[in-house]
C-alpha cells in the first residue's frame, strides 16, 4: 500500500484503562498534538476527554479539518492483513478476535465505538500490529501441532509491533539510499514489549513474536520464548491454575522477575551497585537479542542492516552495544564512540569497515498508522 498521501489523521490507541491520542499532519514532521488520559471506566468518557482537550484554543488543531480517526488494534488475526475501513461487521470481527487478545482487542472495541459515536460523519480506519506479518510463508506461521486443531482455534504465529518494524525499515533504507526491495533487514523493536523481525525485499519473512506478544525476546515483564512444560510443571509442583501462570508469565516475568525491576534504567542502576542478579538478567536479555541476529541473519541469506528502535532500543547504548558484541566475524561491527548515548535522531552507530549497517531509528507507530489510513480512505 502506498503511504504517500496527505490529510490530517486522529490517531487513537485505546487500552482497557486508558486512551493514548496523536494528531498528525502528515505534511509536517512533528505531531500537531498529542496526549495520554488515563484511569478510564468509560470509553466514551474517556473520547469526550480527547476532544475536550483537542477542541482548547491553544491545541493548535482544528478538529473539523480531521480526514480519518485512525485506531491501533494489536491483534487483526488471518482476517485483516491490511488497514480497514471500519464498519460494524469490522469492529464486530475485531471484537470476535478479543480471544486471540484478551489484553488488548476489547479495549480497542470499546474505544472504536465511543470514537465512531464521536465522530460519526469521519471515516474511521483499523491498523493492525499484525497485519505486517501477513507475508510470512506458512513454514515460518505454522506450530508442529495438530493441524485440525491449529485451524479451528486460529492457533499460528501472528507477529505484534508491525506497524514499528514496517516504519523503520522504510526508514533504513531511505537512509541508506537503497531501494527497499533489494535489502535484507533486521529490525529489533526493545520496549517494555520487545520483538525482532527479519525483512526481506520490505516484507517480514520471520518475527519473534507469535501467538500473542509473550513468545520471543526477554522483556519488561513478560518471559518471552520459554519451554511450554514450564506452565505444566507450576500447575502439578506448585497448585498454580492457568489464569496465575498467565499472570506470572506477562506480569511478573521478564527483567522483573529477574531483577525486580521491569525499567532497564533501574537495571543499569542495580549493576553500577554492584548486583550479580541485574548483571545475569542484562546479559539473559542481550544473549536472546544476539541469538535472533544469528538466526535471522541465516534465514535472510545475508544481511546489510540492523536497526534499533523503541524505548530501550533507541536510549540504552549498552543493550546495543553487548547485543551485537563478538559478531565481527559475522560482519557486524558496531562502534563504541558512534554508538555512545541516546539517539533522537536517526544514527548509524555501526564501523566505517562494518560490512552490516547499524542503525538507531526513532519509531513512530502514530505517524504510520496515520499514513495507512488516509491511505486507506484515499
Amino acid at each position: 500500500m502506498s503511504v504517500n498521501y496527505t490529510g490530517i489523521a486522529l490517531v487513537l490507541n485505546c487500552g482497557s484503562s486508558s486512551i493514548k491520542y496523536q494528531v498528525v499532519d502528515t505534511t509536517l514532521d512533528a505531531p500537531l498534538a498529542s496526549g495520554l488520559v488515563e484511569r478510564v471506566t468509560d470509553h466514551n468518557e474517556g473520547v469526550r476527554a480527547v476532544i475536550e482537550s483537542l477542541s482548547q484554543p491553544d491545541s493548535g488543531v482544528d478538529l473539523s479539518q480531521l480526514t480519518v480517526v485512525g485506531h491501533r488494534v494489536v491483534q487483526g488475526g488471518s482476517e485483516f492483513s491490511a488497514p480497514t475501513i471500519i464498519d460494524d461487521e469490522v469492529q464486530d470481527g475485531i471484537a470476535k478476535l478479543s480471544v486471540l487478545a484478551p489484553l488488548h482487542n476489547p479495549g480497542h472495541v470499546a474505544g472504536i465505538a465511543a470514537a465512531r459515536a464521536a465522530f460519526p460523519s469521519i471515516p474511521h480506519v483499523a491498523v493492525f500490529d499484525t497485519a505486517f506479518h501477513q507475508t510470512l510463508s506458512e513454514a515460518a506461521y505454522s506450530y508442529a501441532i495438530d493441524q485440525r486443531l491449529a485451524h479451528e482455534h486460529g492457533i499460528r504465529r501472528y507477529g505484534f509491533h508491525g506497524t514499528s518494524h514496517g516504519y523503520v525499515s522504510r526508514e533504513c533504507a531511505e537512509l541508506m539510499g537503497r531501494d527497499i526491495k533489494d535489502l535484507r533487514i533486521i529490525t529489533l523493536h526493545l520496549g517494555n514489549g520487545a520483538s525482532a523481525d527479519a525483512i526481506k525485499g520490505g516484507h517480514a519473512i520471520d518475527t519473534s513474536m507469535g501467538l500473542t506478544p509473550l513468545d520471543g525476546l526477554v522483556m519488561g515483564s513478560r518471559t518471552g520464548a520459554i519451554d511450554p512444560a514450564v506452565v505444566f510443571h507450576l500447575h502439578r509442583a506448585a497448585g498454580m491454575d492457568i489464569d496465575e501462570i498467565d499472570d506470572l508469565f506477562n506480569k511478573r516475568s521478564g527483567m522483573l522477575g529477574l531483577t525486580g525491576y521491569s525499567d532497564m534504567r533501574d537495571v543499569h542502576t542495580a549493576i553500577e551497585q554492584g548486583s550479580h542478579e541485574a548483571k545475569v538478567a542484562l546479559d539473559i536479555y542481550t544473549r536472546r537479542i544476539k541469538g535472533y541476529v544469528g538466526q535471522y541473519m541465516a534465514q535472510l541469506g545475508g544481511l546489510d542492516a540492523i536497526v534499533f528502535t523503541a524505548g530501550v532500543g533507541e536510549n540504552d547504548d549498552i543493550v546495543r552495544l553487548d547485543s551485537l558484541r563478538g559478531l565481527e566475524e559475522l560482519g557486524i561491527e558496531i562502534s563504541e564512540e558512534r554508538n555512545a548515548g541516546r539517539k533522537k535522531q536517526p544514527t548509524l552507530v555501526s564501523t566505517d569497515e562494518s560490512k552490516v549497517q547499524i542503525w538507531v531509528i526513532p519509531t513512530n507507530e502514530e505517524r504510520e498508522i496515520a499514513l495507512q489510513s488516509i491511505a486507506a480512505v484515499s
